[in-house]
């Protein structure tokens, strides 16, 4: 079965090169010139991934991205931002707003092809079947969801894959160096600082008080490790 990503962009001619290259690797690809539109056609048919612009003419990606992170049925969708915008504080906005990867233009098709089977391959990795418990927070790989005192937590792949990795090895801490390589692997646009990123919206989720995180904490002058609340 063919994948599909749509693609939201308002340069024709980056779009056309973009989907030329998408089509031409074995993916489908929907264009939409702006946001309009984009939201009600994933919710009705999802995408496997999208693409997005940050500088459009009738909004702004980040609050596109911002509008899918917030969807429940849309949440767990890898988002790539395919933008002109290359400054640093940039790309940690885009990562606090929950993107995959950032690709900066100009750019190779090439290499935004392989961005985009790199994201999607680290989604098909196969999941450890056993339930993590711990406190009142529950991880199920089978289903990919956590659920926290009986309710759903929604995350993005990305944030689930960074919890489940911390979760079965509770005890046990890691260096952002050492999470980058687990669980973003290739990704290139990602430091150790995006670890930090993803931690803090892993706590907003699931802490308390996020604060005084009792699941993910910090090991000072080492990086985080999960604990089980008794």
């Amino acid at each position: 079965m063919l994948r599909t990503i749509y693609l939201v962009e308002d340069d024709l001619d980056i779009a056309s090169l973009v989907q030329f290259n998408l089509e031409k690797n074995g993916f489908e690809v929907r264009v939409f010139s702006g946001v309009a539109g984009v939201l009600p056609a994933a919710e009705k048919s999802q995408p496997d991934l999208f693409i997005l612009d940050i500088m459009l003419p009738d909004g702004d990606g980040l609050d596109l991205s911002r509008d899918i992170r917030g969807s429940p049925g849309l949440v767990a969708i890898p988002i790539i931002f395919l933008t002109a915008k290359a400054e640093e504080m940039d790309r940690v906005l885009g990562l606090e707003l929950g993107a995959d990867d950032y690709v900066t233009k100009p750019f190779s098709p090439r290499e935004l092809v392989a961005r985009v089977k790199a994201v999607l391959r680290r989604l098909d990795q196969p999941a450890l079947e056993a339930l993590v418990s711990a406190g009142d927070l529950t991880i199920d790989p089978g289903a990919v969801k956590v659920m926290l005192r009986g309710q759903e937590i929604d995350l993005s792949a990305t944030e689930y894959r960074l919890l489940e990795y911390l979760a079965r090895r509770p005890g046990r801490a890691f260096s952002r160096d050492q999470l980058l390589q687990a669980v973003w692997q290739e990704t290139r646009f990602v430091t150790p600082r995006s670890v930090d990123v993803y931690v803090r919206r892993i706590r907003e989720k699931i802490e308390a008080d996020p604060e005084n995180p009792c699941y993910i904490v910090t090991v000072r002058g080492a990086g985080y490790r999960f604990e089980a609340p008794q």
